[in-house]
């Protein structure tokens, strides 16, 4: 009787966790929208950034990423997210798709202009850079160099500097009776 009152009091905290862990997952996947202005911007790709990633200014969490979706005329992928009211951003301002780290998940980051004037909701920053693939240019990189030890081992007879032998006999220098 002793060890059925322990397995049921061990499978009810696995069960307590199980729920806890639920209630954790769902609580945190809502907290995509934050209070603030909308804004917008056009790249040409966006690698891993998802909806819900932070929006950052010298690495400080001011907003997040609230839709991407396609421009079916240009083939750009269009970017909206939102920012903290208190932060105003210049109108010359720019963004770009980051990585946290090498296996770190993406993030947009918006580098502050000079300008006076301020954007308004809904505007869109110009001024933008996608996301490196960092596999591309890996494999690139790899490719490239792979290239590079085949062709060297390939050329193994040096070149000559002068030009090619001729099979015509040389001329003399002397005049055509003469003989040397």
């Amino acid at each position: 009787m002793r060890s059925r009152t322990t397995e049921i009091i061990a499978g009810l905290v696995v069960i307590a966790a199980a729920v806890a862990f639920l209630i954790f997952a769902f609580t945190r996947s809502g907290s995509t929208t934050v209070s603030g202005y909308s804004l917008s911007a056009q790249f040409g790709g966006v690698g891993a950034l998802e909806v819900g990633s932070p929006v950052k200014i010298a690495g400080v969490t001011v907003g997040h990423v609230s839709t991407i979706t396609l421009n079916p005329a240009t083939y750009a992928a269009m970017v909206k997210f939102s920012v903290d009211p208190t932060v105003k951003l210049p109108r010359d301002s720019s963004a770009a798709i980051e990585s946290a780290s090498l296996l770190g998940s993406d993030y947009l980051s918006v580098s502050p202009g000079g300008s006076n004037t301020m954007l308004k909701p809904g505007q869109a920053i110009k001024v933008t850079q996608s996301a490196i693939n960092i596999e591309s240019l890996l494999g690139k990189f790899v490719f490239s160099a792979a290239n590079l030890a085949g062709s060297a081992g390939t050329s193994s007879s040096p070149a000559s500097p002068g030009p090619a032998p001729s099979s015509a006999t040389p001329k003399s220098p002397l005049p055509s009776g003469l003989k040397p």
